[in-house]
């Protein structure tokens, strides 16, 4: 009977849904105008707030705080590097930034994480919002890694380098009743070619606070940013052991001061829709109607992406990248005996296994 039942809603649930949905996209679409305006006339005045941008020497980072030094904000400029803070920091204070600190901290270590929250309460005396701009790119296949311990450094910044802060700042976030701000991609959802990794950790960004925004209900509001390609060359090349998480961020760092203005006006955006209270921010809108597509016709999605990449062409990274690949080793020999050893006593029977199939 329930095979039956869900047989049914299969085939009538997705097809009603896209009906009810068009009648009430108008509706819809009123009311969310309607609540922007409201949002907009009783947005929340940041004059003597406590801001804490984590990766503040990236591009996005660095737009971000001046976009809140605009608004008369208190900061909290953190990065690995203090020493590329301090030229922000003076150009926030020029845009009307109250006081600015300076903290030199790794986010993918929690106590790291627990210091720079302590330090900047201790200081100001509250938190307001926390703003997480970490972010490592890059741009190669799956197979074209090389080194798999290179993994762990991208799961590390893009995800852990977004919890640690959070769960070190949320106490301080109930008290005031302030914001987590994340920045997201819509790779989370809408995975691209050679960005595996990165759509991976980028989706568990999204999930992780999906959840935190019900835990956390209406005491601490969460915004969720995503942004479209921005231009640029994401990575720079192969993610090595050797390069390392910090040259590889690095470099994201320096290339992306180039995309211009297409990052100031995702960091207006971001901006705006945090201090309105808006749950997510995107920039631009249009790709959602990616994920229309990826819901009821995901085929539909993967036959225009393979035309599209197979239309192309190859890319001159990924050119240079294959030019420069080694021949496929041979598959490493099977083992001679079994990884894993069962006592005599639980290996069953022939009788029994023929039995089981």
């Amino acid at each position: 009977m329930d095979q039956v039942l869900n047989a049914v809603m299969d085939l009538v649930v997705p097809p009603a849904s896209m009906v009810m949905l068009a009648f009430a996209w108008p509706t819809l679409s009123f009311l969310r105008g309607v609540e922007w305006v409201l949002k907009t006339l009783t947005k929340e005045d940041m004059l003597g707030k406590v801001v804490v941008i984590t990766g503040a020497s990236s591009a996005i980072g660095e737009q971000i705080a001046y976009e809140y030094a605009r608004r008369n904000a208190n900061l909290v400029l953190v990065a690995r590097r203090e020493h590329r803070l301090f030229g922000i920091r003076d150009n926030a204070r020029l845009l009307g930034a109250g006081q600015v600190l300076v903290i030199a901290a790794d986010v993918v270590k929690e106590d790291d994480c627990r210091r720079l929250v302590s330090d900047t309460v201790s200081y100001f005396g509250q938190l307001n919002h926390l703003v997480n701009t970490v972010s490592l790119g890059h741009d190669f296949s799956f197979e074209e890694a090389g080194d798999t311990t290179a993994f762990p450094h991208l799961m590390d910044i893009n995800f852990w380098g977004n919890v640690y802060p959070t769960y070190a700042a949320l106490p301080y976030l109930r008290r005031s009743h302030g914001r987590v701000v994340v920045n997201a991609s819509v790779e989370s959802w809408l995975p691209m070619p050679r960005m595996s990794l990165y759509s991976a950790a980028k989706a568990a960004v999204v999930d992780f606070y999906e959840t935190l925004r019900y835990e956390v209900k209406d005491e601490v509001g969460v915004t969720v940013a995503t942004h479209g390609w921005v231009g640029g060359d994401a990575g720079g090349g192969k993610f090595t052991l050797e390069e390392g998480a910090a040259e590889m961020q690095w470099k994201e760092e320096r290339e992306a001061t180039l995309l211009g203005g297409h990052v100031e006006a995702y960091a207006r955006a971001l901006v705006a829709g945090a201090c309105r209270g808006d749950a997510y921010v995107k920039r631009p809108s249009w790709y959602d109607v990616f994920l229309v597509f990826r819901v009821f016709a995901p085929d539909v999605l993967a036959w225009t992406f393979r035309l599209l990449l197979s239309t192309a062409g190859p890319s001159t990274a990924a050119t240079t990248t294959a030019a420069r690949r080694p021949p496929p080793a041979a598959l490493p020999a099977p083992p001679v005996r079994p990884l894993l050893e069962y006592p005599a006593a639980a290996r069953r029977p022939a009788a029994q296994l023929q039995k089981l199939e």
